[in-house]
């Protein structure tokens, strides 16, 4: 952990604390512009001071966190989430997946009206 007047750069902490896999992919989150420090779209070099708003848009969702503790080094998951108040909004619902109409072996081509009803059935 490291003292309270240190600062830390952007792209380490995320990945320090586990919000992604690996530090290329936090550096390239924040040259995209994925990554907002209190609301201001930020480079990977931005220095984080305990306190501070991050906003990290990865994997389809986004993530809110408030910095508590500074790391430099990356750290298990259980010291990592101490180090942030994750205030997220919820991740959506998984959306269920169809079902998918099985022929029988053997069965042939489908006809037109069988056909028709695959089709019906999968929404198309």
């Amino acid at each position: 952990m490291e003292p309270q007047d240190a600062t830390v750069r952007v792209d380490s902490w995320i990945w320090s604390v586990r919000l992604t896999k690996t530090r290329a992919l936090a550096a390239a989150a924040c040259r995209a512009g994925h990554v907002r420090v209190n609301g201001e779209k930020v480079k990977p070099a931005q220095s984080l001071h305990p306190g501070d708003e991050v906003r990290l848009f990865h994997a389809g969702r986004e993530r809110v966190v408030v910095v508590a503790k500074l790391v430099r080094k990356r750290v298990g998951a259980a010291p990592a989430a101490e180090c942030f108040v994750d205030n997220s909004p919820p991740p959506p619902p998984r959306e269920e997946v169809a079902v998918v109409a099985v022929r029988d072996r053997g069965a042939g081509r489908p006809t037109k009206r069988e056909r028709r009803d695959i089709e019906r059935l999968r929404g198309q």
